[in-house]
């Protein structure tokens, strides 16, 4: 009967063949916009893309491949495809198809493959699909189908692939799979299935693949898989399944089973029991597994992953109930411990990250000679021991990522091509280039143990970035291998001896800012820093001591200034530290720069650094606005509205503002132990970045409040000039500070914003000199001021002087003279009357400003005038 059919319709061709040679049509004629190829006697039609709203008219009769896939197609005519006997392929997907007439594929006797995803349909078409005898693989993902009628793939005796997924069924259309017993490959996924019924597959005696995944499955009946003696991949990922469906055990010869993301509440240890033939087993998710399976009888398994559950440790005899196994992933577990794995001979890769093993004994990965990659990290790890890795001669990666190691045993590591060590922040000893001939990728807890590994001379990229990935090793979707990683691994197979000279990519790169001989790059930079740290802490000593020792009036302005040379003089501390250490570790930093970075003493060094920078940026906001103040009352020192315990108060405040700003590094904004400068740089988190951008905004708003106010000030100025000596030589000393610190302040903020939009402006060297010397120089600038051009200076020194040349002559005379009380008593006095001070006088006097400015005159050296403007 088929063959007549056939014979019938081979008759049918010839006779059109004929008929359109007549017409003078050739089997060659290509559609309109179309793209035709031949293929033999036959043509390949592509009309894909073009915005058709109806199949082409004018289709050859030996069309093989036909793709109207993408065009906007919304109906199919009875017979607009009818005469396509040689008709393979029809592509239809992405149109907008809602409804399949009965006769639309009639007379494609030879059509194989068959697309209609990303349409609009609501259901499978009822007739549409019978008879298409031939046909191999129906797509129909991406629709809206909730229904599949019964006897809808009625005649489909050769269909091999099903695809159903990403629709909105509900229910396994039970009834309709009952024709496709041939079928091999089905999926179901991400429709809205909620029950698996006893034998809704019953009739798919030849079924291999099947996709439940992405579904809403809460149970499956206990004979659902019935019938299913041929399946081979189980896929029931991201669903609602709270207890592991007991009707996977009739399934003998399934050999891959995936089952993560499941709520799952309860596994059986013998639910994976006697699976002869099971290959791969994935669960994830399973969050109340708190035992390691059974799986006694399961001696196929190659790869085993259950991640994400409560699992505390591995039965002893896991080797010997899993002699093939070739890939273990165990991660996101609770592991404490590790039993011996000698038996697992075929072991490639072991994933054991996130657990909290907190040691490895000498046996634990003894004999395993097939082993490429360990991945441990995000443990506990505190004791290793020195034989751990010995025996394992194909261990090419191995990640210690974020452990408590203290130590890194390197025997039996010879052959690592990748080395992950950083977060060990203990680990601070370096290792040498000989131990790991072949390394290619190596993470390190700290720059300066990548050293031996890389060639200084390297540029370093800007702003010496971290680039550590902890991720990008061994990681992997569940079970799904890698194929970048594979690929990779067969590049490195074809190396059979290392080269005698390769480079190494090492994180974190060493550079400026994590030097490998010298802490400062250049002599330039080493005498500038020696010379501020000098003059910073001599001349704000001296500007310190002519203030606060002087026997004159503390003005408002007096104490202010005298406060920021206390904090500058802090910064002038963090300077002479640094260079200090640079001269220690000269020639060898990388030997000390870890311990450096790790120790209490740079993390004290920085705070004191941004502690110095911050509040001298406040003292001097506070100073701009006391002058503002004062000239705008049109009042004296004394009488003047910033009275000296407002101005003390304020600068409790700016204390306690640096103070505050400074302790955030401490509590991980930022990080002061970043960088062998001890700065909280932008080289790691995104908080660091964080606090620096907003130190600069901070800075930048006070620098701006104090150019307003001197700006109003200098206009007030103009309209009238004040006669007090004392406010103008204040006023001009702080308008010298302003403009020296904001000059210098500038090249600081401009690489702060360069780093937050990532501008190459500057390479690192240049920012690194910046930072040691630009930054520091208004500690060692502004006391200069001071001392070379502000009167008060040499005024409160001679003082001084004065007082202490006096209080010296009364001792000697003392000593020399003997006196009686009264005499020495008199004398005293006499000395004391002499140097009396300015508060002194007014306290015990009670006289009025103006006699007390004409009795301070009388005992101070004259001062020459200095106007205002």
């Amino acid at each position: 009967m088929c063959a007549f059919k056939l014979l019938v319709a081979l008759m049918v061709v010839v006779v059109e063949c004929g008929a359109l040679s007549k017409a003078g049509v050739r089997p060659s004629d290509c559609p309109d916009r179309c793209h035709c190829e031949e293929d033999g006697m036959l043509q390949r039609v592509d009309c894909s893309d073009l915005g058709l709203t109806a199949i082409p008219a004018n289709l050859s009769v030996f069309t093989s491949y036909l793709d109207l896939s993408m065009n906007n197609i919304t109906l199919l005519s009875s017979s607009a495809l009818s005469n396509l006997h040689f008709l393979e392929e029809l592509r239809l997907a992405g149109n907008d198809l809602t409804y399949i007439p009965k006769g639309a594929f009639a007379g494609l006797f030879n059509l194989k493959v068959l697309m209609l995803q990303n349409n609009q349909l609501q259901q499978v078409p009822s007739e549409a699909f019978q008879n298409l005898r031939n046909l191999q693989s129906l797509r129909l993902d991406a629709n809206h189908i909730a229904n599949v009628p019964r006897g809808c793939f009625d005649g489909l005796t050769s269909l091999r692939h099903l695809w159903l997924d990403d629709n909105g069924l509900t229910e396994v259309p039970v009834d309709a799979l009952g024709a496709l017993s041939s079928l091999q490959a089905m999926t179901l996924a991400l429709n809205k299935i909620v029950y698996i019924p006893d034998r809704a597959f019953a009739n798919l005696s030849s079924l291999v693949v099947l996709h439940l995944n992405n579904n809403r499955i809460l149970s499956l009946g206990t004979q659902c898989f019935y019938g299913l003696q041929s399946l081979e991949t189980l896929d029931l990922n991201y669903n609602n399944l709270e207890e592991f469906p007991v009707a996977i055990k009739t399934l003998t010869n399934l050999k891959e089973l995936f089952f993560y993301d499941n709520p799952i509440q309860f596994v059986g240890r013998s639910a994976f029991q006697h699976l002869p033939e099971l290959r791969t087993l994935s669960l994830n998710g399973a969050a109340e597994i708190t035992e390691f399976p059974d799986l006694t009888g399961t001696r196929s398994l190659e790869s085993l992953t259950i991640t994400g559950a409560r699992i505390t440790s591995l039965p002893s005899n896991v080797c010997e109930q899993l002699p093939n196994l070739q890939v273990l992933d165990l991660s996101y577990n609770r592991i404490q411990a590790l039993p011996s794995l000698q038996g697992c001979e075929k072991i490639q890769k072991i994933d054991l990250h996130h657990n909290e093993i907190q040691e490895l004994r000498a046996d634990t990965f003894q004999g395993l000679t097939s082993l490429r990659s360990l991945d441990l990290a995000w443990n506990k790890l505190c004791a290793v021991d020195p034989q751990s890795f010995f025996g394992l001669p194909a261990l090419t990666k191995l990640d210690l990522t974020s452990n408590q190691l203290s130590s890194l045993p390197v025997t039996g590591l010879h052959g690592l091509t990748h080395l992950k060590l950083s977060g060990n922040e203990a680990l601070q000893e370096l290792l040498t280039l000989d131990s790991f001939p072949k390394l290619r990728v190596m993470e390190m807890p700290y720059a300066f143990q990548c050293c031996a590994f890389t060639s200084c001379e390297k540029p370093p990229t800007p702003w010496d970035r971290e680039e550590n990935s902890s991720d990008d090793f061994g990681r992997k979707e569940i079970v799904v291998p890698n194929p970048d990683n594979e690929l990779e691994d067969f590049l490195l197979d074809l190396e059979d001896e290392p080269k005698s000279h390769h480079s190494v990519q090492c994180s974190p790169t060493p550079g400026p800012f994590r030097p490998c001989v010298h802490l400062f790059g250049s002599w330039l930079i080493r005498g500038g820093v020696w010379i501020i740290a000098m003059l910073s802490l001599v001349c704000n000593a001296l500007v310190m001591v002519s203030i606060f020792l002087s026997p004159t009036f503390l003005s408002p302005a007096k104490l202010l200034v005298g406060l920021l040379a206390l904090v500058n003089s802090l910064m002038g501390l963090w300077s002479g530290a640094l260079a200090v250490v640079d001269a220690v570790t000269f020639g060898n930093f990388a030997s000390y720069g870890a311990h450096w970075e790790s120790s209490a003493g740079c993390k004290l060094t920085g705070f004191v650094s941004v502690f110095a920078s911050e509040t001298s940026i406040f003292l001097l906001t506070i100073a701009a606005l006391e002058r503002g103040l004062s000239v705008r009352s049109g009042k004296s020192a004394v009488e003047g509205k910033a009275t000296i315990v407002t101005v003390k108060l304020a600068a409790t405040l700016c204390f306690a503002l640096g103070l505050a700003i400074t302790t955030l590094p401490l509590l991980h904004v930022g990080e002061y132990g970043i960088s062998s400068l001890c700065l909280p740089l932008p080289l790691g988190e995104p908080s660091s970045l964080g606090f620096m951008v907003a130190l600069v905004l901070i800075n930048s708003l006070c620098y701006l409040i104090m150019t307003v106010t001197y700006t109003r000030l200098y206009c007030s100025l103009e309209k009238g000039e004040p006669d007090n000596l004392w406010d103008c030589s204040m006023i001009r000393h702080v308008a010298w500070l302003l403009f020296a610190n904001c000059v210098l302040y500038f090249p600081v903020a401009f690489l702060s914003f360069s780093a937050l939009l990532k501008l190459p402006a500057v390479g690192p060297d240049v920012v690194k000199s910046v930072l040691l010397v630009v930054v520091p120089l208004p500690a060692c600038l502004n006391p200069l001021l001071y001392v070379l051009f502000n009167p008060h200076f040499k005024e409160d020194l001679g003082l001084l002087l004065k007082r202490t040349h006096g209080v010296l002559q009364s001792a000697r005379r003392l000593s020399l003279v003997s006196l009686n009380s009264e005499d020495a008593e008199k004398q005293s006095c006499d000395s004391t009357q002499a140097l009396v001070t300015f508060t002194s006088s007014e306290e015990s006097s009670g006289k009025t400003p103006a006699s007390l400015t004409q009795s301070t005159e009388a005992h101070r050296p004259p001062v020459p005038f200095i106007p205002c403007r």
